[in-house]
């Protein structure tokens, strides 16, 4: 990887139909036969929570290679206050350059940017592994909970990232999925029509 070889910049309007692409190539038969991801940033565009200024793409002679995205959402906390955070992506790497260290460059730019805008935490779903070397920990040592998930469940894809250090201090609660990433299979099906044939498989290791 050449450090000068890529720009990181904001998403415009007419390269939608590559992200989604991109997406889509990247996400096919990982967690699911098939994916939904293209279809949800589709519609999380729109969406009010939506943060455009942190809505960017990598970019290599010409071509996307990389992409990331933010949501507003919050945390229930105990004590009744709804304290407003980020999640984030779909983010991914056109899989022909995945594990060279460009999704590190996008995920760390990106979080920079975050945290100039004064947003105080990042919570989301993920890979410790990997986001562990930019920063994320797991969501419980903050106290925090995942909507929905049993007490004694495995909670160990749930990250967060402080922003704004001691920005999470005294809070326990819940967090809350924007409800925008919820889409209808149906839904994606007719979507997915506007793009090449891809075959769904059913892999193991796949979630859904």
């Amino acid at each position: 990887m050449d450090k000068n070889d890529y720009i990181i910049r904001l998403e415009r309007k007419e390269d939608y139909k590559a992200v989604e692409n991109l997406i889509r190539e990247a996400f096919w038969n990982v967690y699911r036969p098939g994916c939904s991801e293209h279809y949800v940033i589709h519609t999380l565009r729109d969406n009010k929570d939506f943060v455009k200024k942190l809505d960017f793409v990598m970019e290599q002679n010409g071509r996307i290679i990389g992409q990331n995205m933010f949501m507003k959402t919050v945390i229930d906390a105990d004590d009744g206050r709804k304290i407003p955070i980020l999640t984030m992506g779909p983010i991914c790497i056109t899989p022909e350059l995945k594990r060279k260290g460009y999704g590190k460059k996008l995920l760390d730019y990106s979080l920079e940017k975050a945290t100039e805008m004064g947003f105080g935490a990042v919570l989301f779903e993920g890979n410790i592994g990997f986001y562990g070397k930019s920063g994320f920990c797991y969501a419980e040592k903050f106290g925090i909970r995942y909507h929905d998930l049993p007490e004694d469940a495995d909670a160990s894809f749930f990250l967060c990232k402080e922003l704004i250090s001691g920005y999470l201090d005294g809070i326990t609660g819940v967090y809350q999925t924007p409800q925008g990433y919820y889409v209808d299979d149906s839904d994606v099906e007719e979507f997915d029509k506007q793009f090449p044939i891809k075959v769904k498989l059913k892999l193991e290791g796949q979630i859904f």
